[in-house]
This record gives structure tokens, sequence and C-alpha cells, in this order.
């Protein structure tokens, strides 16, 4: 009888498991508040490694066919208004016109936003977090993300903040994933 309770049991637990998998990893990349306006604030070394990282994803993205999401902060008090060019990125930065466009007035990206509906259109589940600032915007998304139950991952690297030390520990306590370890779940990705 015992025997039998145990296989029952089993049996209920290994069909709960089969019911709640985790579908396929959808990512797309969110590029945050990389604007001219705040790009002034960050050191110089930073602001050109992370630049420079964001490049290489946003490349690493689309040769995969995954979404880059461009998130600009409007905040007039700063002068961040569209159609000036503080509110920006820079030019060297790949993004394209197509690239979807979210604009947002709270430090989370979700907060108020069309961010939900256009992960959900392009049926994205994972989410690669970069720009800035790391201790601000970048991780209050994180934790928006977190609240509309995506994965969400910061990217080492290619996040910055005023103050470089302030961004490295957001990066070990975060566990920021490096370009490696993304590539590999982007080969492994359907789309």
């Amino acid at each position: 009888m015992m025997i039998l309770l145990v296989l029952m049991i089993s049996n209920v637990s290994y069909a709960q498991d089969a019911r709640t998998e985790k579908p396929p990893i959808k990512p797309a990349l969110l590029i945050i508040d990389i604007q001219n306006a705040f790009l002034t604030m960050v050191p110089e070394r930073e602001k050109e490694v992370a630049l420079y990282n964001i490049n290489i994803y946003i490349e690493l993205f689309r040769s995969h066919g995954f979404p880059v999401i461009r998130v600009y902060h409007h905040g007039e008090e700063y002068g961040v208004v569209p159609g000036t060019e503080y509110f920006e990125f820079p030019a060297s930065v790949s993004i394209q016109p197509d690239d979807p466009r979210i604009i947002k007035t709270y430090p989370d990206a979700f907060n108020k936003t069309d961010l939900d509906r256009v992960l959900k259109e392009t049926g994205s589940n994972t989410l690669f977090l970069s720009g800035l600032s790391a201790v601000g915007c970048v991780l209050a998304t994180w934790i928006g993300a977190q609240n509309h139950d995506y994965d969400a991952f910061i990217l080492k690297d290619a996040i910055m903040s005023h103050n470089e030390e302030f961004t490295n520990n957001v990066e070990v306590m975060f566990d920021a994933v490096g370009y490696e370890m993304v590539k590999l779940i982007l080969d492994n990705s359907g789309n």
C-alpha cells in the first residue's frame, strides 16, 4: 500500500511539473536612458566601455533576430524633451529608427508606458538590460521586469552610473551576465 501511495504522489508531482514547464526563452535587449543629457554625468572611461559593449550587444541581438528596444527618459526638469539633442542617444550607438521606442517619466520603464505591450507583441519573455543609471533606472526596470513576470538580466560592462564603484556593486549584487553567456543563451533560443 505504501508503494502505491508513493507512486501516486510522484505521478501527481510529475504531471504538475509537465503542466508548468516554462516556454522557450525569447530574449529582448533593452537600452535604457543613454541620452546625451545623462551621459555627461558618467565618468569618461566607464561611458566608453559601456557604449562600446552596448553596440556589441545590439549587433549580437540583431544577428539572432531578437528585438532591440530603446528606452528614453522624458524629464522637463532636466531639459530632456523629445526633439532636442539632449533627449537623443549619441550618434555612435547602433540603434535603428524601426527599433521600438519607449518614452518614460519614471525610473521603472514599465511604469505607465507601453513596454509590457511591446514585449508581448514581440513575444519576448527574457530581458537583458543595459544603459544608465545602474543605480537608478536600470535597477528600477529590473525590478519592474520581475513584477511583470519577466526573467531579467543585467549586462556586465554595459551599464553605467555617476560612480564606477556603484556600477560594479550592482553588477556583483545582481549577478550581471557577460557576452559569452548571453551569446550561449541567444544561440539556444527560439525566434
